[in-house]
């Protein structure tokens, strides 16, 4: 839940910081779901998209949020979105997955022979589903052919402050560093892994 509310925060931040300085907004910020209503965090949360798939016939970025649960369910729940996330990749859509939106994305088949991140706990599991994708765990963000990935949960701040400055710039990227105190000089997960033995049974 925290990465979408993030995101949809500081994409719609871009825009405010535009506003004041006389630019046009750089991003259409929309929540787009496959129902009216999505819960999260096992009813936690609930999400009321702006618009439904259907209506999308045309974006310039898809960002998947993490989903929480097995990854078989996780894709097979989300299923509809699949071939929509993969008709906009065809024509010419960017997309990004945050933390383990990997699976998910994976699952699309768009990281097949490309470079991803995830985080670093779901290294193994990630690497045992979907050994055709060059998983990168120690870094905190991939881009591949217009495909990004993210690693272990916050580090997702650091991506979506990378794509702000491939489409709004280098100053505006900047201010937003700045304003939600984004270290954009980190480029690495590894000093947060913690090694895991594997046990004997």
């Amino acid at each position: 839940m925290v990465n979408i509310e993030g995101t949809h925060q500081i994409f719609n931040e871009v825009n405010s910081f535009c506003k004041r300085m006389g630019r046009e907004p750089f991003f259409k910020v929309q929540l787009v779901g496959i129902s009216e209503e999505i819960s999260q965090r096992n009813g936690l949360f609930t999400v009321a998209p702006d618009v439904l798939i259907d209506a999308v016939k045309k974006t310039d970025l898809i960002v998947i949020p993490a989903v929480h649960g097995d990854p078989n369910e996780v894709m097979q729940n989300n299923a509809a979105f699949v071939p929509w996330i993969k008709e906009q990749y065809s024509n010419g859509a960017e997309v990004a997955s945050l933390c383990i939106a990997s699976f998910f994305l994976a699952g699309t088949g768009l990281l097949k022979g490309k470079q991803c991140a995830t985080h670093w706990t779901a290294a193994n599991d990630f690497r045992a589903m979907y050994p055709d994708v060059n998983l990168v765990d120690d870094k905190i963000m991939t881009e591949d052919d217009g495909v990004y990935t993210s690693g272990g949960a916050y580090s997702f701040l650091n991506l979506l402050v990378y794509i702000i400055e491939k489409y709004a710039g280098r100053d505006i990227a900047i201010m937003i560093a700045k304003a939600f105190m984004i270290d954009i000089d980190r480029i690495s997960q590894s000093p947060f892994i913690m090694f895991q033995g594997q046990k004997n049974t």
